[in-house]
C-alpha cells in the first residue's frame, strides 16, 4: 500500500485552501502523472447511500434472466447489459473474450432538443418495476457523483496552476454527458472457469474526463497499471472513492497525465463464491465541447489539434461492443 504510485488526497483539505490545498494539488499532479489514479477521502458523500444502492442493485441482478431481458440494451444504452455483450480489451485492439460481468446503466437526462443528439447522449433511463428502490437511489447517487466530478475537474485544473477563470473546463461542462454503471461480477460457480485472457473487465482506459468508483475489494478485484510497477492491486480504503482519468483528460493535458489503465481480475479459484458489485460514474463534457490540449510546458507533447468531446467518446464506445 505504501509503495503504490496511487496517492490518497483529502478533499476537505483542498476546500480549506491555503497551504493544505497546495499540498493536495501537488499530490494530485504526482499521482496522475504516475498512474492516472487517485484515492479521494473527505468527499462528503453519505456512506449509507452506496450501501443502499448496492442492496437494490443486488435485488435486480438476482432476478431471473427472463425478467432482466425485458430491460436489455446494447453498450452505451440505458438499462441492463447482460453477460457477453462487452469486451473492454477491444479498446486496446486486443480480441479478448467477453468480460465476465453484467451491468445496469443510467445516464444524463438533460436533453438539448436535437433528436439525433438526444437519442444518443440523453436517451431515457429505463427503470425495472420489480425493484422500485433502484431508481431513487441510483438517481441520488449519480447527482452526488456529478457534483463531485465538477469539483474534481476544478481541483485537477488547479493542480496545473489553472484555477478559477483560468480553468479550461470551466465553461465546457454546463450540460455534460455522463454514464453510470452498476457492475455485477458474479462468482466462479456462476461464470465457470475463465477462458484464456478473460477478465471481469479486460485491460483498458476509460474514455472521458474523470471516473469515480465506489468498489468492493476482492481477490478478483481492481488492478492498476503503471510504467514503474506494471500491474498491481489498486490500494483500497473503505472511506475513499477511487478516481481515475480517461482518454479525453489525457488528451487535454497534452499527455502529462496518462489515462489510468486498469483491469478487473476474473473470479479466483481461492475465492470461488466471491460476488462483487461496483458503482461507477463516467464523466465527460458537453457533447459539443471543443477540447484544446494544453501545450508545453504544462503539456508533455507537441501541440495537438482540438477534438470534439462527443465524437471522441463515441468512437471509443463503438470499439468495445461485442458483435
Amino acid at each position: 500500500m505504501t509503495s503504490s504510485p496511487v496517492l490518497t488526497v483529502d478533499l476537505s483539505e483542498w476546500r480549506a485552501g491555503g497551504d493544505a490545498a497546495r499540498v493536495v494539488c501537488r499530490a494530485v499532479d504526482a499521482s496522475l502523472q504516475e498512474a492516472g489514479f487517485l484515492l479521494v477521502t473527505g468527499h462528503g458523500v453519505d456512506p449509507a447511500l452506496p450501501l443502499e444502492l448496492r442492496a437494490a442493485a443486488r435485488e435486480f441482478f438476482g432476478l431471473p434472466g427472463t425478467v432482466k431481458e425485458q430491460y436489455a440494451v446494447g453498450v452505451g444504452g440505458r438499462g441492463w447489459i447482460g453477460p457477453g455483450r462487452e469486451a473492454n480489451g477491444y479498446a486496446e485492439g486486443t480480441q479478448t473474450p467477453p468480460d465476465l460481468k453484467e451491468t445496469y446503466n443510467s445516464g444524463s437526462q438533460t436533453r438539448v432538443g436535437n433528436a439525433t443528439v438526444d437519442d444518443y447522449w440523453f436517451a431515457p433511463d429505463v427503470w425495472p418495476s420489480e425493484t422500485p428502490a433502484l431508481r431513487e437511489l441510483f438517481t441520488r447517487w449519480t447527482a452526488a457523483m456529478k457534483a463531485l466530478s465538477d469539483e474534481l475537474l476544478a481541483l485537477m485544473s488547479a493542480s496545473l496552476g489553472l484555477a478559477d477563470a483560468d480553468n479550461p473546463f470551466r465553461d465546457l461542462a454546463e450540460n455534460a454527458t455522463w454514464t453510470s454503471n452498476i457492475n455485477h461480477y458474479p462468482p466462479l460457480s456462476t461464470t465457470g472457469a475463465p477462458e484464456s485472457g478473460q477478465f471481469r473487465i479486460g485491460p483498458h482506459t476509460d474514455f472521458g474526463t474523470v471516473t469515480i468508483l465506489d468498489r468492493e475489494p476482492g481477490a478478483g478485484g481492481l488492478q492498476v497499471y503503471s510504467e514503474a510497477g506494471g500491474w498491481a492491486d489498486a490500494p483500497y480504503h473503505p472511506d475513499a472513492l477511487t478516481v481515475n482519468i480517461g482518454d479525453l483528460l489525457e488528451y487535454w493535458s497534452g499527455g502529462r497525465w496518462p489515462a489510468g489503465r486498469h483491469r478487473v481480475l476474473p473470479p479466483q479459484p481461492e475465492a470461488p463464491e466471491e460476488d462483487l458489485v461496483s458503482l461507477i460514474f463516467f464523466y465527460e463534457l458537453n457533447h459539443d465541447a471543443v477540447v484544446a490540449p494544453l501545450a508545453p510546458p504544462i503539456g508533455a507533447r507537441a501541440p495537438l489539434p482540438p477534438v470534439v468531446s462527443g465524437d471522441f467518446i463515441k468512437e471509443r464506445l463503438d470499439a468495445i461492443t461485442v458483435g
